[in-house]
């Protein structure tokens, strides 16, 4: 059974930065294109950025391009979301997520694994 942890959620001011880890386990983690997505309070879920099973290539959310970066290590099973600049509308619950086959979509339909998530709050 495939199962993603995040880890290094917190409180920070705006402008901070934050370093999210996923650790994947139960699978392949090699030939999986992973992603973010979050969800805030009284919103939908959205989507963050992703990244494909090589890392070569990163996709992301137009609010977060230039602040955030998505990297992996397939030696460690582990995706990381780098969030710079932070802005008080980045506050939500994080969600790491894993699709089973390759290319980008944006879809949360479209990822087969789900973390529970960690919580990123940022004060003004």
């Amino acid at each position: 059974q495939v199962q993603l942890v995040e880890s290094g959620g917190g409180l920070v001011q705006a402008g901070d930065s934050l370093r999210l880890s996923c650790t994947v386990s139960g699978g392949t983690f090699s030939v999986y294109f992973m992603g973010w997505f979050r969800q805030a309070p009284g919103k939908e879920r959205e989507f963050v950025g992703a990244i494909n099973w090589s890392g070569g290539r990163t996709f992301y959310k137009a609010s977060v391009k230039g602040r955030f970066i998505i990297s992996r290590d397939n030696a460690k099973n582990t995706v990381y979301l780098q969030m710079n600049n932070l802005r008080p509308e980045d506050t939500a619950v994080y969600h790491c997520v894993a699709r089973a086959g390759d290319g980008y979509t944006s879809s949360p339909s479209d990822y087969d694994y789900w973390g529970l998530g960690t919580q990123v709050t940022v004060s003004s």
